[in-house]
């Protein structure tokens, strides 16, 4: 087994690939050694995310740095023989990350400070390591030879660290709102009073709940959609009255999607996040799938969230009165 330490560095000098010695204070060192540092605090960022599409990234950027690294450190001979240098599809590939970051974040009023998460923080740390690294290609490559799309994909990629920052602090702010909702609504006991009997929340149940909701609906002479998802927010049934607004399929899908993801009726969240409450701006979060206004209650059966359903197309006083009045027919037939 080779040892680890050869020795041959002893003396302040090292190869480079292809089998040229320089000076390890060489600026080529400098820069590879640059990128090495950038890779360990990706890596870094990489353990402390609990994001899955961010870690995807940053270790595809990790690999892809291994060889930008590969190529700072090879001297004349060593270039000729890297089988791979990064082009212009790994630039655009780092384009790719900035435009779906920014459709996530939105659009930034302010200087960010970083610091808001572990994550965020250690890739705005590697961000500052790459704009190092790229000061000292730039010096490199006024002294000697770096190609033009290496320096681009460097200086691309402090920028897709920083909206990688920012898309971690986003998620980072959706996880804390996430708590907040679950100890909410644990102090206010998810479970809603009168709603907790059982119902077979099988689709022929659903098709005749529609119809309740249809009949009311008639009665109050207002055009609705009746949503219903089941427990894993999946859409079952889509129930669309004749003139219903276009508008009210989005709402009661979200309604029901918003009751049965929360546990709990939309109107008792909506008490829950006006200003200065503990769930204040939650409606801005899963995508502004968050209906936070009533029609969209939880269904039950044994005590357990089987799925909800979504009345959307009245007031919003129509919209639960529809909503509430499926529910108990169906539990009136049930029993």
């Amino acid at each position: 087994m080779a040892n680890l330490y050869t020795k041959t560095g002893d003396k302040g000098s090292t190869s480079l690939f292809g089998g040229k010695r320089v000076s390890k204070n060489d600026y080529k060192v400098e820069c590879y050694g640059t990128i090495d540092e950038a890779i360990s605090m990706l890596g870094v960022a990489y353990s402390q995310s609990k994001n899955e599409d961010i870690k995807s990234y940053l270790n595809k950027i990790q690999r892809k740095l291994f060889i930008v690294g590969a190529e700072l450190a090879s001297d004349e001979k060593g270039l000729s023989m890297l089988s791979y240098t990064v082009n212009e599809e790994d630039i655009k590939e780092l384009e790719h990350i900035v435009d779906e970051c920014s459709k996530l974040n939105g659009r930034q009023k302010s200087f960010i400070i970083p610091g808001k998460n572990e994550s965020s923080a250690s890739i705005h740390v590697a961000r500052t390591i790459i704009r190092r690294a790229e000061r000292n290609i730039v010096t490199l490559k006024e002294n000697g030879n770096i190609r033009d799309e290496l320096l681009k994909y460097v200086n691309r990629l402090s920028d897709t660290l920083y909206a990688l920052a920012r898309l971690e602090e986003t998620y980072c702010k959706i996880d804390d709102i996430k708590s907040k909702v679950i100890d909410k609504l644990e102090k206010f006991n998810n479970i809603e009073k009168g709603n907790e009997e059982s119902i077979e929340f099988k689709l022929e149940n659903i098709i005749k709940m529609a119809n309740y909701a249809q009949r009311k609906a008639k009665e109050l002479n207002v055009p609705i959609v009746f949503s219903a998802v089941d427990s894993g927010g999946n859409l079952i049934l889509l129930h669309r009255m004749e003139d219903s607004l276009l508008g009210s399929i989005n709402i009661s899908m979200n309604k029901a999607y918003t009751a049965n993801a929360l546990k709990i009726s939309t109107d008792k969240l909506g008490k829950l996040c006006k200003s200065g409450e503990a769930l204040y701006g939650i409606q801005n979060t899963n995508d502004n799938k968050i209906v936070v206004f009533g029609g969209g209650y939880p269904i039950y059966n044994n005590k357990k969230i089987v799925g909800a359903i979504g009345v959307s197309g009245g007031s919003v006083e129509e919209d639960m009165e529809i909503a509430l009045y499926s529910i108990q027919m169906m539990k009136m037939k049930s029993n």
